[in-house]
């Protein structure tokens, strides 16, 4: 789960971003994902939290530097402390936005997990429209079951597709959830989405711009 924030990890911390910028280079991938990484096991997280964020500071200003000789963005994703991984140092988007404002680095910016947002405080609406001019990356799964968009739970993603699309999101959305069978079928909701949404809009643009008729009269 990274090493960002690990107290005494700092050497193996830049190794794996040397590496980490080749990979992203190789595949031509703007972005790498900077994990915080663990409270160490049995500390008391409140009692650690000053040094770790000292030395994510610190990390995180060292990769700033890199990445920018590279052209690439750093991005900081909290990751839930309730369900997935109690023990993961960076876990609001509160504490990653504050933490972003100390660097103070252009190229470093949040990735917005909606999973992770949404078990940890909610308030999806405030929070991405707060939050969004920081984001370089959204992630998408349903909750709790962490399911495809369009399987049960508590969050409708038409509604917050459109809150995105509305605040001026312009980057990707990466489907990262589980599906219930394969990857065609996962993605079968991503099909009904542009059907009922992006197609209709696409044809409406096209018939503006090109002034077709929407009937002959011959």
């Amino acid at each position: 789960m990274g090493l960002g924030a690990v107290p005494g990890r700092q050497a193996a911390f830049r190794e794996g971003l040397e590496q980490a910028v080749l990979y992203a280079k190789a595949l031509g991938c703007p972005s790498i994902h900077l994990m915080a990484g663990r409270v160490p096991q049995g500390a008391d997280r409140a009692a650690v939290k000053s040094e770790m964020e000292t030395v994510f500071l610190e990390n995180l200003r060292h990769a700033a530097g890199v990445l920018a000789q590279e052209n690439l963005m750093g991005l900081l994703e909290p990751i839930n402390t309730r369900i997935t991984d109690p023990q993961y140092f960076l876990d609001t988007p509160q504490q990653a936005a504050a933490i972003l404002r100390k660097v103070g680095r252009p190229n470093l910016l949040l990735q917005m997990d909606i999973f992770h947002w949404q078990i940890m405080d909610g308030n999806l609406t405030g929070n991405i429209r707060e939050f969004l001019p920081i984001v370089g990356h959204v992630q998408v799964a349903q909750v709790p079951g962490r399911g495809e968009p369009s399987s049960p739970g508590e969050l409708n993603f038409p509604y917050l597709f459109q809150l995105l699309e509305d605040e001026g999101y312009k980057g990707f959305v990466g489907c990262e959830y589980r599906p219930r069978g394969n990857t065609v079928e996962g993605l079968s909701w991503l099909r009904s989405y542009w059907d009922k949404r992006v197609a209709p809009q696409l044809a409406s643009e096209v018939l503006h711009t090109t002034h077709m008729p929407l009937w002959n009269s011959e």
